[in-house]
């Protein structure tokens, strides 16, 4: 790598990751934040658990039906401006939560987020894509879900702590909770549109030499992943390739959006809590997964092959699950932390394969494929629990589920192809779906 490149990349890396990081700590916050207010909307709206799981689960419907032609618009319009418009658009829909009065608009707005936020997270995947070669993208991946990771950190405790405003003005802790992080989230989105660049050549920030070896780079992986034989969009979508892509993401969402949206009615169960202590306990699984995250990632950047990392994260959660139906909410809160450092070591491993994996010409459209049919994994497990709770008085029976579902992954991941064990058969690959260079 020359000066000048390796100048550019650290230059990105400083200036637009932490953007980028901000804006998927607040995407995550403000999809995720439901999970706090489960007692609260059952209460004042009658929401039961059923009707709370159909409408936490909602939101990836209206996620994944938008967000194959949210990616393609970005493509056309840029990231600063698609990225900064989705931002704003879910802003204003969490606002909008503040007035929820009964449970058909609980579904509604739920499924209108969903909507708003279709295209964020592959959109960033896609510009990280457009701006590094691929033997940066592991460290821009890993700062990148570190996001996530940290929105589990500061998700409870600002949620629990905007909760004890219930009754300021006469107003409920939960309506508050959802209008200022809704502005929050607005002004994020107006910020971000004045320092996000969509183009290399736009950053005034990168010297002439620093941004053509930076364009070089990017244009080095892109032929490399343009030289498989010409074949249609649709036969590539639907390559064993791609469908084992999905179907392993989809486990993954099965149980992290599982232990996102029911952890702290775990929690709860400890009894004595406030709801702030509760957001703090909830915090844990977070900071560990991170910890984790990064770690995973320094091993395995340079790693010839990372199926087996991958495996042994997916059984890590399969365990996590399993023993989470065991012993006292202490111990289910332990195991349930197991699983949470599976499931997110898990996807930083699983993102760097389906990046450099997809053939060039359906990037935009295949990473939001996977992730939007993946992501209805965060439809089945809360609508899952939300009816075994009601229907059995547990969530065991859906725990099980998450640790087969992890096992099923386990298989999958075996027969994914490793973008650097393609570069070894360039010559067949090209007849894949993961024709190209090292993954990140």
């Amino acid at each position: 790598m020359s000066e000048p490149e390796s100048r550019a990349v650290g230059k990105f890396l400083r200036r637009m990751m932490p953007l980028l990081v901000l804006m998927l700590l607040v995407n995550n916050l403000d999809r995720t934040n439901i999970g706090f207010v489960q007692d609260e909307l059952q209460a004042d709206v009658g929401v039961s658990a059923t009707a709370y799981g159909l409408g936490a689960g909602l939101f990836f419907i209206g996620y994944a039906l938008f967000e194959v032609p949210s990616n393609m618009l970005l493509e056309r319009f840029g990231a600063r401006v698609w990225l900064t418009r989705i931002m704003i658009t879910w802003g204003l829909v969490i606002v909008a939560m503040c007035f929820i009065h009964n449970v058909t608009m609980f579904y509604v707005l739920r499924f209108l987020l969903g909507v708003a936020e279709a295209g964020f997270f592959p959109g960033a995947m896609l510009y990280m894509t457009q701006w590094l070669p691929d033997a940066h993208r592991g460290r821009a991946g890993a700062i990148f879900l570190g996001g996530s990771a940290a929105a589990g950190i500061v998700t409870g405790p600002i949620t629990g702590a905007l909760l004890e405003l219930h009754g300021a003005h006469g107003i409920a802790g939960w309506r508050w909770m959802f209008a200022l992080e809704g502005v929050f989230s607005v002004v994020v989105g107006i910020v971000a549109g004045f320092f996000l660049v969509s183009r290399i050549e736009d950053a005034r920030w990168l010297a002439a030499d620093e941004k053509a070896a930076l364009r070089a780079a990017v244009a080095r992986d892109e032929d490399v992943r343009s030289r498989a034989p010409r074949t249609s969009r649709l036969r590539l979508v639907l390559h064993p390739q791609v469908a084992l892509l999905t179907g392993a993401f989809f486990a993954m969402t099965l149980t992290g959006y599982a232990i996102t949206f029911w952890l702290p009615s775990l929690i709860e169960e400890i009894g004595g809590l406030s709801s702030f202590e509760v957001g703090l306990l909830s915090a844990i699984p977070a900071v560990c997964s991170m910890i984790a995250m990064y770690a995973m990632s320094h091993f395995t950047d340079r790693a010839p092959d990372r199926r087996p990392y991958l495996a042994v994260t997916l059984v890590l959660a399969a365990i996590g699950t399993f023993l989470a139906t065991l012993g006292s909410p202490w111990f289910g809160l332990a195991a349930v932390t197991l699983a949470g450092v599976g499931s997110k070591c898990a996807a930083t491993l699983f993102w760097p394969m389906a990046q450099s994996g997809l053939d060039l010409r359906i990037a935009a459209p295949g990473l939001a494929l996977i992730n939007s049919i993946g992501n209805l994994g965060g439809f089945v497990s809360p609508f899952l629990f939300g009816y075994l709770k009601d229907t059995t008085g547990s969530t065991n029976g859906g725990l099980y589920t998450l640790s087969a579902a992890s096992l099923l992954a386990v298989v999958a991941a075996r027969y994914l192809r490793g973008a650097r064990a393609a570069d070894a058969t360039a010559g067949t690959v090209g007849a894949t779906v993961v024709a190209g260079p090292t993954p990140k």
